[in-house]
């Protein structure tokens, strides 16, 4: 988490008088479907099919991943019981080693279903078993966001794991640390940064998904879409974005202070956008990620504003990413670029499986594949989501 700065925070005791925004979500699916986390069988199906024939993108994008470190037969899992994240990654006891452990399990898992070889998926059961295992505790001031990342590759792993491979006799054991260790840690989100209860919400939600908690998958997607409200800006939120029960913003000074001093909003801005792109890139892998799950679990959220706020995001910041002058209004001239490996998703559902024009998207997009990982929660988006109509 070198690249992690420290949060700023906003509380008050004032009541929210702007912009609140309370979004009921739709009830969560009576049978949750398997596997359902951020990928579903006839994703996985699809890629293995386009794998196979040696097409393009998917075909590069296999064998990044195979040939990735996290691919490895002979990683050795590196748990502990505490995992310590201060700061700026100061201390960093156990976060490098978790995340990339969780995302080691979720590599192997994909390259278990392409290939067949069920030495990927004891592979991943052997990383899940020795975290299950141990762990007990996220501490220190960055272990909710720790947890949100860590907790978000975890859950695409154990459901490709359960629902395809012939056994996993501890995946009880793995639940059980999920709830306890993590969803504990995330379902009641975050009043940082945003990317933060983005990151949190998509955990929980993932978690749930496994869990099949319809309980705490309500809580989270609420969260998730009041959050996306306030993440991402549109003009028809009015003269300032919108905000979310509980965040202390309680005047304009507040709301262009927590907007990182930006006082003139466009559609696609978002709250952390003049911080840098790359942590506004977690949110807006986040809110993909989740707006992925959810479709996979029957809840089309890319038809409603969610949707129109991550094509006006993606579009955004994939414009000056890809160098568009900057204008004197925006950020004072001046934006911190780096927005990772994460429009993938949002690209393939809103471009892909509904024909939205995404001009500056798309560019970035293709321009970026294969899309490797932010060793952090984003992983191999070329290789599941390019393209890929299911």
């Amino acid at each position: 988490m070198s690249r992690l700065r420290k949060v700023f925070t906003l509380a008050t005791a004032i009541p929210l008088t702007l912009g609140l925004m309370a979004t009921p979500a739709p009830a969560a699916p009576a049978t949750f479907t398997h596997p359902g986390v951020l990928v579903s069988r006839p994703q996985l199906d699809f890629v293995k099919t386009q794998v196979k024939a040696g097409a393009q993108p998917w075909k590069a994008a296999y064998d990044q991943a195979l040939a990735s470190a996290y691919a490895s037969l002979s990683r050795t899992p590196k748990p502990r019981p505490v995992v310590e994240c201060g700061s700026y990654s100061n201390p960093n006891y156990g976060c490098t080693d978790e995340r990339e452990d969780a995302i080691a399990a979720y590599t192997d898992a994909l390259i278990w279903y392409i290939s067949g070889d069920a030495r990927y998926a004891r592979k991943a059961i052997a990383l899940m078993d020795a975290w299950s295992a141990v762990i007990t505790s996220h501490t220190n001031s960055n272990a909710p966001l720790q947890t949100g990342w860590a907790g978000s590759s975890w859950p695409r792993a154990a459901e490709i794991v359960k629902y395809t491979y012939s056994s996993w006799p501890n995946s009880g054991r793995f639940a059980t640390m999920l709830r306890n260790v993590y969803l504990s840690k995330v379902i009641n989100g975050s009043n940082s940064n945003g990317n933060w209860e983005l990151s949190m919400m998509e955990a929980a939600i993932g978690i749930s998904v496994f869990l099949e908690d319809r309980t705490s998958f309500d809580k989270a997607v609420s969260r998730y879409r009041n959050r996306v409200a306030a993440y991402v800006y549109l003009s028809s939120d009015g003269s300032l974005p919108k905000t979310v029960p509980g965040s202390g913003l309680s005047s304009r000074d507040h709301i262009v202070a927590y907007w990182q001093g930006q006082s003139t909003f466009a559609d696609g801005l978002t709250q952390e956008t003049c911080r840098d792109f790359t942590h506004t890139g977690y949110g807006i892998a986040a809110i993909a990620n989740v707006a992925e799950t959810l479709h996979i679990q029957g809840q089309d959220v890319y038809s409603t504003d969610i949707g129109t706020r991550l094509r006006q995001a993606l579009g955004f910041q994939s414009k000056y990413q890809l160098g568009a002058a900057v204008p004197t209004w925006l950020c004072s001239g001046h934006v911190n670029l780096g927005l990772g490996p994460v429009t993938e998703v949002g690209f393939n559902a809103l471009h892909t499986r509904l024909g939205m024009p995404m001009a500056n998207t798309q560019t970035l997009t293709e321009h970026q594949r294969p899309a490797a990982t932010n060793n952090l929660f984003v992983a191999w988006q070329t290789l599941t989501h390019a393209a890929n109509p299911a």
